[in-house]
């Protein structure tokens, strides 16, 4: 099996048109069809048709395209592994981090962990917390560091830290002697910005409906695009401290005290399988628990 071959059907499954294929791949269109041919008449059968000037997959075509997704993949995997034990690595350890988590502390671990062990083959894969269960419990990854307990039942979870919720909203232009404005006037003049992280505004939206705070809101899903409004002027939000404090602390933008309101705080956790894990992977958590201890022993989720 030509591999290319396999590549060239999976952009053309994607274009449905072979000159945006044969572009996308800088091979020439002609390539591309015989690419095409080559595969149909090692599969025996037809995978595309022609509607006018594009292409599109038959009932076979769409059958076969997820077997040659995972073909490639494993091909890709295949050669990856073998550069890295050409590279010097010994070990892989694979990582599902949660982006707020990547931010504030990734790095500081990754560079304790490098350091100690230079020939572990690191993979890190950014997802929201909602996915990372999911990814441990598949294989997908070794462990995960994520900002929600996971609802998986083959799963250890264990508490890593707290982390404040605080108040943002826009700076006031670099004033230090400027008053700050009253928390309650500034969130009912200003759109609130929600649900950028998945633990707690239901929660927290009630408790500022039940003092009777007329509040319009915008969902606005990632961290990042959040803080950039608020620094924007297009509004303002609750957000856990380490996802703002670099923010805060090159004044673009501010935290305002909340008197009578008792913020929440949110939680970072490991999780990782029920079953234990590599010994690649438990020295990762080794580091943690060092960094963190001491790490609650007991299982926080994970069902017997």
């Amino acid at each position: 099996m030509d591999f290319r071959v396999l590549q060239t059907f999976l952009v053309a499954a994607t274009t449905e048109n072979f000159h945006q294929t044969a572009e996308a791949l800088f091979i020439a269109q002609p390539t591309v069809s015989q690419h095409i041919r080559q595969l149909e008449k090692e599969l025996g059968i037809e995978l595309f048709e022609r509607v006018g000037k594009r292409v599109r997959l038959t009932a076979a075509g769409k059958r076969y395209l997820p077997h040659a997704k995972a073909l490639l993949e494993q091909w890709h995997y295949g050669v990856e592994d073998l550069q890295a034990w050409r590279q010097g690595y010994r070990e892989k350890l694979h990582l599902a981090v949660s982006p707020i988590i990547a931010r504030a502390r990734l790095s500081h671990l990754l560079h304790r962990y490098t350091k100690l062990y230079p020939d572990v083959d690191l993979s890190i894969k950014i997802a929201d917390s909602v996915e990372i269960g999911p990814l441990v419990q598949s294989g997908q990854a070794d462990i995960g560091l994520t900002r929600m307990l996971p609802g998986e039942f083959q799963l250890a979870t264990y508490l890593l830290y707290e982390d404040p919720v605080v108040f943002a909203v826009p700076s006031n232009g670099g004033d230090m002697e400027a008053p700050l404005p009253d928390w309650e006037a500034e969130l009912q003049s200003k759109r609130l910005l929600t649900h950028n992280h998945p633990g707690y505004w239901d929660e927290l939206l009630l408790l500022l409906r039940q003092r009777g705070l007329s509040l319009r809101t915008m969902a606005v899903s990632q961290v990042d695009i959040t803080k950039r409004f608020i620094e924007e002027g297009l509004g303002v939000s609750f957000l856990p401290r380490t996802a703002v404090s670099r923010d805060l602390f090159e004044n673009r933008f501010i935290e305002l005290p909340t008197p009578g309101l008792v913020l929440p705080k949110v939680a970072s956790y490991l999780v990782m399988p029920k079953g234990g894990v590599s010994d690649t992977a438990q020295r990762f958590v080794d580091i943690l628990h060092s960094l963190y201890a001491p790490m609650p022993p007991v299982v926080i989720s994970g069902r017997s």
